[in-house]
């Protein structure tokens, strides 16, 4: 089904044309009209499908019909990370190039001026407000913030905020509400916590589930079966050459994360590492750093891995094996976006191999084993039941290695294609592993294209939104003055083109 096809304000429609966004996801199709008729809606939807052009296209076509003469927040939408909040504020720019909508982003994090101006954009009035609880809690406190009016919630992502422990933030906020409103949830999985939070805070809720429990077809996954101290000597193995698709390399450990990036930094690979110790600016540059392929290697805990929506991501390395299956379908679902292909790999060690096969049971197939590379030493074998009994015991490190180092054009293809086999070589010096605990949330660039915006920026800047008068339009366009090329008239840029054409992004 086609954008075109719905009842969609010219606006709108002519903001989806000019991003050449034009046949809807199953998600899409399947929620926004049901949003758009009023219905509170519960969608169990993963990453990557599309859901949050979902929920903002229809948002975005009620708020345009109705106005907000009064200048309150009409309209909140609740999120897990400030870095998926700046991603749908992202998508919301994108989308209402021509309509006269305003925006507030409210995350934590930053200096006094920072929170200035998202108590100003909210005073001011705002369409929509897109925040992290514990912010807009603060602002709740401590700025005076009126939600009375609110006539839209959309809480994104409502699994993982339980999982962080928001639940009770979440509470709160629904307080200050108004009981009569329009309330969307989506949420990866529906465990019973989050149909008990859909029956207490939502209304004869339509239910969606396009949930998919197994990754993309269009990823190479494999595992190597390795101990812990032969993981830096793949890593190095893997790198001896430089990297041509931008590359994730998740850990579960910030202090993993930053030896990680210092070994590649000193390979002179362009890498940088994101996890929770770095403040609110240094994570945006790292982030457009890796947008704009600065960053060739990006070295990350969890805190990416929901969330960022850029298309040209090859690789995957799982450097610990999450501890969650569904986490690992997160993971490796930042590769073969949009149509694209990608790889996935996976180090397991002997302690590991119970969840890795969980993971194998969890998507209902066999990861390849690839073979080890002969500089870091002959591997365990893949024994996961063994494992399991063991338990709390810890890993024995017998593997002998070298310093990983490889030579020749196309190692890194060679290796993921081998068979697994066994080797034998010198030791591989054993990092030093450390918990890590979420951050509320990181700061990342949206793949979604953001045009300069003539007469209409968000509220986040602290000034009271202009309205702007469309120009233009598909009426226009469709025979009534329409400038040479379909494009819009003198008075602002058109959004970049670029987006995909068959997914409406993440």
């Amino acid at each position: 089904m086609r954008f075109d096809e719905l009842d969609l304000e010219d606006e709108i429609l002519d903001g989806l044309d000019d991003m050449n966004f034009q046949e809807m996801t199953p998600v899409q199709e399947q929620t926004i009209p049901v949003i758009l008729e009023g219905h509170d809606l519960i969608g169990c939807a993963q990453t990557g499908t599309g859901k949050t052009a979902a929920y903002t296209l229809p948002l975005l076509n009620r708020l345009l019909l109705e106005g907000n003469e009064e200048n309150v927040v009409k309209s909140l939408i609740i999120v897990p990370t400030r870095e998926l909040a700046l991603q749908i504020d992202q998508q919301f720019q994108g989308f209402s190039y021509y309509a006269p909508i305003s925006t507030t982003v409210v995350y934590g994090g930053g200096d006094g001026k920072g929170w200035d101006l998202q108590k100003n954009g909210m005073l001011n009035g705002s369409d929509v407000v897109i925040a992290t609880p514990g912010r807009m809690i603060a602002h709740l406190q401590n700025s005076h913030v009126d939600l009375s009016h609110v006539e839209y919630l959309i809480l994104d992502e409502a699994d993982r905020m339980l999982d962080m422990g928001f639940s009770d933030d979440i509470m709160k906020i629904i307080s200050y509400l108004p009981e009569k409103r329009q309330t969307i949830m989506f949420s990866a999985t529906l465990p019973p916590k989050i149909r008990q939070l859909a029956k207490t805070i939502l209304h004869d809720p339509v239910e969606v589930n396009i949930a998919i429990s197994k990754p993309n077809e269009a990823i190479d996954q494999s595992a190597y079966i390795c101990y812990e101290s032969q993981k830096l000597g793949l890593i190095r193995e893997l790198f001896a050459e430089p990297s041509e698709p931008k590359t994730i390399i998740f850990s579960s450990s910030k202090l993993k994360v930053k030896e990680l990036a210092h070994t590649l930094k000193r390979m002179k690979l362009d890498v940088a590492a994101m996890h929770s110790d770095l403040d609110q600016s240094q994570r945006e540059e790292v982030m457009l750093n890796f947008k704009n392929n600065k960053v060739k290697i990006l070295v990350a805990t969890d805190i990416v891995a929901r969330g960022i929506d850029i298309e040209d991501i090859g690789l995957v390395i799982n450097y610990d094996v999450p501890h969650d299956p569904e986490d690992y379908i997160h993971r490796i679902g930042r590769t073969a976006r949009a149509a694209a292909t990608g790889s996935a790999i996976t180090f397991v060690n002997e302690e590991e191999q119970g969840k890795f096969h969980q993971i194998e049971k969890f998507i209902e197939r066999e990861i390849r084993k690839a073979e080890l590379p002969a500089s870091v030493g002959e591997g365990p074998k893949y024994e996961p039941e063994e494992a399991r009994k063991r338990g709390g015991r810890g890993s024995r490190s017998r593997s002998k290695g070298g310093d990983g180092r490889g030579h020749g054009r196309g190692r890194r293809d060679r290796l993921r294609d081998k068979p697994r086999g066994t080797n034998a070589a010198p030791r591989e010096a054993q990092p030093t592993a450390e918990a890590s605990r979420p951050a509320e949330g990181a700061a990342a660039q949206s793949s979604a294209p953001t045009p300069e915006r003539s007469g209409a920026s968000s509220a986040a800047n602290g000034d009271k939104p202009r309205k702007r008068r469309h120009r233009g339009g598909r009426r226009h366009r469709r025979g009534k003055g329409t400038p040479e090329g379909g494009q819009p008239a003198a008075g602002g840029s058109a959004p970049a083109a670029g987006g995909s054409s068959s997914q409406s992004g993440e």
